[in-house]
């Protein structure tokens, strides 16, 4: 049986709390490899999210390269969708309180490694949540980097 859809208020209620309790987030990016998709922690300040990730991975390439990400968050029956523009940092760029948060909430330090590893900020322009079917119509909560009332 399926449950009825949420209104646009809850629905964007439990988006925000799956931001600031979760720990990982599917990263999809595309390259001249092709797309390619990745588990990856972050961190959510209230406006963006904060990943990291190696400099010449697919992934950090790809994110360098063209500055769009699309991230996966929760379970197919339950799942926010969020489309953003990213902006590259090197580790020592990024305020040291940030590097602690995203330490603390992620278990994983990369400012610890030997290995270059940056920072990718992602703003979402675009945040889309459902749960079934019925949830489709109305599942997009942010347009243009705006939450929709």
């Amino acid at each position: 049986m399926t449950a009825e859809p949420r209104s646009r208020a809850q629905r964007r209620a439990d988006t925000e709390h799956r931001l600031a309790t979760d720990v990982d987030v599917w990263v999809a990016s595309a390259g001249d490899g092709g797309p390619y998709l990745v588990p990856l922690s972050f961190d959510w300040d209230g406006a963006t999210l904060l990943i990291a990730t190696g400099a010449d991975s697919p992934t950090g390439r790809n994110l360098a390269a063209n500055r769009r990400v699309r991230l996966g968050l929760g379970l197919v029956r339950d799942v926010v969708m969020i489309d953003g523009a990213v902006e590259v940092l090197e580790m020592d760029a990024l305020p040291v309180a940030a590097g602690d948060r995203f330490a603390r909430r992620s278990g994983f330090d990369p400012r610890t490694l030997t290995s270059h590893y940056r920072w990718f900020r992602i703003t979402p322009s675009t945040i889309q949540a459902w749960r079934e079917e019925n949830e489709l119509r109305g599942r997009t909560l942010m347009r243009d980097g705006e939450w929709m009332q």
